[in-house]
């Protein structure tokens, strides 16, 4: 898996995660929802942890800074 999402974009998937997460254990959300909510919470957890979403590589998307290398 090549990596294809930037620091930034990991950081807004884990914060939303997390906020997610409070919504569903403070019971402001409940029933089917929550459990949707939840499996999207851990996707979302999991992309930023791994760095690479199969979403951006089905649409060619890349949130990666690009590495310039330098010509001699």
């Amino acid at each position: 898996m090549k990596r294809n999402m930037g620091r930034i974009d990991k950081i807004i998937r884990f914060t939303v995660a997390v906020i997610i997460a409070l919504l569903v254990y403070y019971e402001v959300v409940e029933g089917a929802i929550s459990y949707i909510l939840l499996a999207v919470a851990a996707v979302f957890v999991l992309t930023s942890l791994t760095g690479f979403c199969p979403l951006y590589g089905v649409f060619g998307l890349n949130s990666c800074k690009v590495k310039k290398v330098d010509k001699p």
